[in-house]
Formats: C-alpha cells, structure tokens, sequence
C-alpha cells in the first residue's frame, strides 16, 4: 500500500483519492468503538456510515474494521491507515502553535488540560510519535512508557506519575495475589507500558498467555468487557481496576523536548510542571510533587 498526500485533508492510496470523510469516519470508530455512536457524532445515518466504511474497504481491497462483542473496531490496517492521516495533517500544518504527538494516555492527559497555550495534540502510539519526532515535525514528544528515551539516552522531562490496574471481563475469578494470575488469557497494548507487568509476572513465574494485541488500551478495554475469561493490564489514570500490581507498574508520563526554536515550548513545559500539576492530579495521574 503507497501512501501520499493530496492537499490538506485528501490521501492518495495506490492511486485512489480518500477524502477527509473517511478519516472523520476512522477517528470517530477508533474513540467510540460503536457505529451508530460515531454516526451519530457525525451527524449521518447508521447506513450512510457503514456505507462509508464497506465501500473504503472495498477499494482498499482490505478490511479497516472488525466486530468486537457488541461494537466496532478498527483493524490493524484500519488504525495504520488513521494513523496515516494523522501523520500527514501534522507535516502540513506548519503553525506558531505548539506540536505534540504522543502515546494515547498522555496526549489524552495534555488534551484534558486547560493551558494558557494554543497547541496542536495528535494521538498515536509512542513508536510512531518518535518516528515523526525524528523527522522533525513535531515540537514536543509525549512518551506513555520512558522506554524509548531510556533506549535512546534522551532526556526526559517528567510531568506525572502513573501505574496500571487489572481489568477483568465479566464473571471473572477474583484476583487476591499474583499467583492467582497464574494461566490467565491477557490482551496486549503496543507500545504501552505494560511491559512492566510482564517483566513483573515473569520474575514471580508466572505463567501467562496474550491472546490478543492492539493498538490502544480503550480498544484492550472494550475488548475484555466484551469477551469472557480475559484479562488486561491499563493505566490507573483512566481505567478502574485491581491495583494488584500498583507498586511494580509505577512509572513517568513524560515529554522530550524536539524543537528548541519556540520560546512557547519552555513556557508550556514550565506551566505543566508548576501550575499544571492540579489539574494533571484533577484527571487521575499522581502530580510530581
């Protein structure tokens, strides 16, 4: 599949031209996971909807979407192919505005946030924030786990503190100890910081199974409610769950400054770590004081 862009809001795939419809109809289904909600948030029928999604496909010559339980998700290629779009809104947009892409729980975070300052906050996972980081267009990289500037030795600037609870589907056994985690079935998020929980289950022995992977925790939430005998682990900020692993799963939401040009860029980072930090404690992360 080759991808460019045409103009601000078109994507020429394999010589076919996709307009910004297609990605309003990708970026409502990956948040909401419901068809009729997204259809209703676009302010179009059901069937003018589906009707949208079925005809991409059919011209893509692949599916971008999956039944789920009682909802809608996107499919590894459906989420690329948002992700896509995404990319190139950013290239375009050449703005004063401050830039920051990031992982899905962090750029949640900054999004939640009331700041004095005019910001542009894209979505993604933290391996493609960085790549985009890396080609520059971006002032500020939002990182869900450190692992990758630990990797890289960048330096990072922490604005809070997060852990991940247990999320259980229904009817599920209670969990007392680690043991009792013992051959459970989890779903996996890419890119987030679950690995602590992993490296976690592994240094107790644990013996575990990953039955599914996807590529954000709201698409590993709506999955577990809606199947039976699953298990995943999500960041506390935004989930409620068991805090059996609370202590082990501790870690930094943080930023890696990519543009020393904008004098906004310092002030910003300033306001998060001072003023902001209320309001970082508002949505359910632990403030760094």
């Amino acid at each position: 599949m080759k991808l460019k862009s045409k103009g601000i809001i078109n994507l020429d795939i394999d010589g076919e031209i996709y307009d910004y419809k297609l990605y309003q109809t990708l970026n409502s289904l990956s948040k909401t996971g419901s068809q009729r909600k997204s259809a209703k948030q676009l302010n179009i029928s059901h069937t003018v909807f589906n009707r949208r999604l079925l005809k991409a496909e059919d011209r893509l010559g692949f599916k971008i979407t999956q039944k789920k339980g009682n909802g809608t998700l996107l499919t590894p290629n459906g989420q690329a192919l948002l992700d896509e779009y995404r990319k190139y809104l950013i290239q375009i947009e050449k703005t004063s505005e401050i830039n920051i892409c990031g992982g899905h729980i962090s750029s949640g975070l900054l999004e939640s946030i009331n700041t004095p300052f005019n910001t542009n906050i894209y979505s993604s996972t933290d391996e493609d924030a960085f790549k985009l980081a890396k080609r520059g267009v971006v002032d500020l990289l939002a990182l869900d786990d450190p692992l990758i500037a630990f990797e890289r030795d960048l330096q990072l600037i922490p604005i809070a503190y997060d852990y991940l609870v247990l999320i259980a589907s229904p009817n599920s056994k209670n969990i007392k100890s680690i043991h009792d985690l013992e051959n459970l079935n989890f779903v996996s998020v890419q890119g987030s910081a679950q690995r602590l929980a992993w490296n976690t289950l592994k240094h107790y022995d644990i013996d575990y199974t990953i039955k599914s992977k996807v590529n954000s925790q709201f698409d590993a939430f709506k999955l577990v409610k809606n199947s039976e005998n699953l298990y995943s682990f999500l960041n506390a900020s935004y989930f409620n769950g068991n805090n059996i692993l609370k202590f082990d799963t501790r870690h930094i939401i943080s930023l890696v400054k990519v543009n020393d040009e904008k004098e906004e860029i310092n002030k910003f980072i300033d306001y998060l770590l001072n003023t902001g930090q209320n309001a970082i404690k508002n949505q359910g992360f632990i403030p760094m004081d």
